[in-house]
């Protein structure tokens, strides 16, 4: 599976982006998917996960009211909707696919990762 995650840029704090990440192949609605990112200096972290039918979904406490994760198997894309944007939601985040077991809780073990979007909140 590759993906590609798009949707990133600047933006003002307050504001909203939609990330989205379109997987290659026909077996994407095999994996739970899921967002990372990465601050500058930072470790990755977990941002967002959804299950294989999009049935349930899992947030980050930072993330919680604020960002919503979506699949659409038809177009083999998941999104991730963010609103009110902060300055320190600033990073390259990245999405990812598991084909099983856990993927909402450490080590998020992921089977295959995109190349990142960098959004960058200005204050």
């Amino acid at each position: 599976v590759q993906l590609q995650a798009s949707g990133g840029g600047l933006v003002q704090a307050g504001g909203s982006l939609r990330l989205s990440c379109a997987a290659s192949g026909r077996t994407f609605r095999s994996y739970a998917m899921g967002w990372f990112r990465q601050a500058p200096g930072k470790e990755r972290e977990f941002v967002a996960a959804i299950s294989w039918t999009g049935g349930a979904t899992y947030y980050a406490d930072s993330a919680k009211g604020r960002f919503f994760i979506s699949r659409d198997n038809a177009k083999n894309t998941v999104y991730l909707q963010m609103n009110s944007l902060k300055p320190e939601d600033t990073a390259v985040y990245y999405c990812a696919a598991k084909s099983s077991g856990n993927y909402y809780d450490p080590p998020y073990d992921y089977d295959y990762w995109g190349q990142g979007t960098l959004v960058t909140v200005s204050s």
